[in-house]
């Protein structure tokens, strides 16, 4: 049940504009600070001109999410300026990875809060007003889930349910041990009963959520004495949840037990996000991977084996330290042979306190950028030509929201994740069966046909 509302009277804050950046975790967690500031008594605004209380939920495993947030804190800075009443807060991974200097860089943040604290965000508002400085919690690892948190989910009738928190692999680029702490599994009971509120209040589909959701209960004092293939199972049995997802898996952690469920006739989707990162052997051994090309190719024709019709996809980073030209002609050929049906390209971007930070061998930005783009091009071609091959067929598509692209559209997702735009009147959780048209790398155009 949730905490009795509380406004806070002593505070001239009656609005919160909330910008979330990086994963999948930081828009979960976005619906968890939504709640808290709801439950305060704020009220949400679209743009940040029009709230008093101005709410940052960072990533901090990419360079480029650093640098798109420095834009998003400037305008906070000129809004304060105007207006000195405002408050603002940096939420998320990168509070807990900068705590230290982040208030000396952006004197006018009010707040930082870590991912395991956000529990402490609507105390921490009370105290930066009562006390006048800045504020800030960080705890280093989950004491909390956030199921106990009030939420304010985005409209549609999918829904993102936490199994794990955190992650203990320490990939040598990867700062989410450091900033999201030592992996932790939430008891079974606790998962399945918010799967089965959710699914009473009229969601149709759940993505069980995790840094790695294969490693569910590995923890040696873990009580719940579960695994992650026994707990998907388990999801599959809630009576009005049509389709179960899960994301991330690691390589090194699917189970026997996972390929048959995902071969299987029930809920889970034939959709597997499983990151590979590189094709070579020398650079997956840098990385702290665990697993080498051969493991991952028999694993990915494993896969294609046992799952008709499987969509997977994958993340990709080229430029780390030490990459050659031949290593990266090993991610090129193991995107060929894995036909993967889209991916996530990164140049690699060094992060303090891990490993891959003081490798030497940093790869120009020229060479980077031209990886890149060669291997975007490989990966849209492989993409689109899987895409094609499905034209013509019936597909069972769940409606989301209407589409962004025409008027009288809506856009739905297969089984397999793809999205669909078609014209219809059904309505969000509805289910069709829809031909599909015209394909792109990522996308279909399709026709209702029931």
């Amino acid at each position: 049940m949730s905490a009795p509302r509380e406004v806070v009277s002593h505070v001239d804050l009656e609005t919160y504009y909330l910008r979330s950046f990086g994963c999948q975790m930081n828009d979960h967690d976005s619906e968890r600070i939504a709640g808290l500031l709801e439950e305060m008594g704020l009220s949400r605004r679209k743009s940040p001109e029009e709230a008093g209380l101005l709410v940052y939920n960072t990533c901090s495993i990419r360079e480029k999410a650093d640098s798109r947030l420095a834009g998003h804190l400037g305008a906070a800075s000129r809004l304060k300026k105007e207006d000195p009443s405002r408050v603002v807060v940096v939420a998320g991974c990168l509070a807990q990875s900068r705590r230290d200097e982040f208030f000396g860089d952006f004197p006018f943040v009010d707040v930082l809060v870590g991912p395991q604290s956000l529990h402490e965000l609507p105390g921490l508002v009370r105290r930066r007003a009562n006390e006048g400085g800045p504020v800030g919690a960080f705890q280093e690892q989950t004491t909390r889930w956030s199921a106990d948190l009030p939420r304010t989910r985005v409209t549609g009738p999918s829904a993102w349910v936490q199994i794990t928190a955190g992650c203990s692999n320490y990939c040598s680029y990867c700062i989410v041990p450091y900033v999201r702490g030592p992996e932790a599994s939430r008891p079974a009971a606790e998962v399945l009963e918010e799967v089965t509120r959710l699914a009473g209040s009229g969601i149709r589909e759940v993505t069980l959520l995790g840094q790695n959701v294969n490693a569910y209960g590995n923890e040696p004092d873990f009580a719940g004495k579960e695994t992650f293939a026994g707990l998907l199972g388990q999801a599959c049995q809630v009576r009005g949840i049509e389709r179960v997802r899960f994301m991330t898996s690691h390589p090194k952690d699917v189970s026997d037990a996972l390929v048959h469920l995902l071969g299987g006739h029930n809920q889970v989707c034939e959709h597997l996000h499983l990151p590979v990162q590189s094709g070579s052997d020398g650079i997956l051994h840098a990385m702290r991977r665990g697993y080498d090309r051969a493991a991952y190719l028999g694993l990915a024709r494993r896969l294609r084996e046992a799952v008709p019709g499987l969509a997977l996809t994958t993340d990709l980073i080229v430029a780390f330290p030490g990459e050659t030209e031949a290593d990266f002609a090993e991610t090129l050929s193991l995107v060929e042979e894995c036909r993967f049906d889209g991916a996530f390209t990164f140049v690699y971007s060094p992060r303090r306190r891990t490993a891959a930070a003081e490798l030497p061998g940093r790869v120009a930005p020229e060479a980077a950028q031209s990886r890149m783009e060669r291997l975007v091009e490989v990966v849209q071609r492989i993409g689109r030509e899987r895409n094609e091959a499905l034209v013509g067929q019936i597909s069972e598509v769940m409606v989301e929201r209407a589409s962004r692209h025409e008027r009288g559209e809506v856009m739905g997702r297969t089984r397999t994740h793809k999205p669909v735009n078609f014209v219809s009147t059904a309505g969000p959780g509805d289910f069709v069966l829809v031909e599909l048209l015209e394909a792109t790398s990522t996308s279909f155009r399709g026709r209702q046909v029931s």
